[in-house]
């Protein structure tokens, strides 16, 4: 389902091309992603809790199949948005209810594995995704066949691997549909973990959505290749750091995330202002660590002290606050960018990432002892 995520990534240059739209549009497409994920988490992470993981998960897996089927034959930029916001509603419902899944398959004795696992997986799955199409379109003149009807034969794997799972069904009282949230024995940790996963997932939003024309006004010409090794470059780093510092304290992996996330803002930032295409691939490697710390942080923060019965609801409540920040980021960084130059615009995230980053590490500081709780 990660794959699917950002598969499409290094193949908008090519739909701007066919089709004809500006940055702004191309921002406008994966905010409509993080709309329909945003809309999922609110309703299948407090859903899966009270009736179950498999009749949430599988119909997820069915809207991702449409999604693939729409990005096999689109000519618009009505249906790539069509496409970006089913496979927003799908990757939502499988970061909610998928994780906790994880959870529950591992048992109260594997909490930390389980949040690793899953976690992991999230990013290396969004990594490969570009890299795989990026590499399809650098050698293939028409990529967009192969690459989607591979993601569509995975998620059909997928299927049989959910319907295997020791998954029990449950049925519990309480609103089919509310707002995620957590107990009140959890709120500070999961606003540590918000405040470092958000600034870190907007960094990567930003080489998502706009990393690879970056790159293009810097170079003058950038492979579809190159730009899918640039994405994988940011969730590579968010999967290895996730691995190596995985026997860490979640205290002090929030203080690695917001660490990395302001070195790679300032990395960007430096970038841009002496035209480095090198540079741009040292920001993406510590802003993609950034995230992967804080993201780690957070999934881990609420396996401990969140039971089973709420956890995929806390789930649900940790992604959307980081996402909602992430996609007003992505819009400001896109109108930005039409309005002035994509330089502008990086620039301009830059700054606004490294001051919500030193917020966050005074936050971490006051509440350091709260969270070795």
């Amino acid at each position: 389902m990660f794959i699917l995520s950002n598969s499409a990534t290094p193949l908008y240059v090519s739909w701007q091309r066919d089709i004809g739209f500006s940055q702004s549009t191309l921002t406008w497409i994966f905010a409509v992603y993080i709309v329909g994920l945003l809309a999922s988490l609110l309703v299948s992470g407090p859903l899966s809790d009270r009736i179950g993981r498999k009749p949430v998960l599988l119909p997820a897996l069915a809207l991702s199949l449409i999604s693939c089927a729409i990005f096999l034959s689109a000519s618009s930029v009505t249906a790539l948005i069509m496409a970006r916001l089913l496979t927003g509603i799908s990757v939502g419902a499988i970061v909610s209810c998928g994780m906790a899944a994880v959870a529950d398959i591992a048992g109260p004795h594997r909490k930390k594995l389980a949040a690793l696992l899953s976690s992991s997986a999230m990013v290396f799955g969004s990594g490969v995704g570009p890299l795989f199409s990026g590499i399809v379109a650098e050698v293939m003149a028409a990529p967009i066949i192969p690459v989607f009807s591979v993601v569509l034969a995975l998620i059909l794997v997928s299927f049989a691997l959910v319907g295997k799972m020791p998954l029990h069904s449950r049925r519990q009282a309480g609103p089919l549909v509310r707002v995620p949230g957590v107990p009140r024995k959890a709120f500070v940790h999961l606003i540590l973990a918000i405040a470092v996963f958000a600034p870190g997932l907007s960094g990567t939003s930003f080489f998502l959505s706009l990393g690879p024309s970056l790159l293009y006004e810097i170079t003058g010409n950038v492979s579809t290749a190159i730009a899918g090794i640039l994405v994988f470059l940011t969730f590579a780093s968010a999967t290895g750091v996730q691995f190596a510092a995985q026997r860490f304290s979640p205290a002090r992996l929030l203080a690695i995330g917001v660490a990395s996330t302001a070195m790679g803002m300032v990395m960007l930032f430096s970038a841009v202002t002496i035209s480095s295409s090198v540079m741009i691939f040292v920001a993406a490697t510590f802003i993609g660590a950034g995230q992967g710390a804080g993201q780690l942080a957070g999934f881990t923060l609420l396996n401990l002290i969140i039971p089973s019965t709420r956890l995929a609801e806390a789930n649900s409540a940790l992604s959307v606050g980081a996402y909602v920040p992430a996609a007003t980021l992505s819009l400001i960084a896109g109108r930005v960018s039409d309005a002035t130059s994509i330089e502008t615009s990086a620039i301009t995230l830059s700054v606004i990432l490294i001051i919500i980053a030193a917020f966050s590490a005074a936050a971490i500081f006051l509440f350091r002892r709260r969270i070795k709780q």
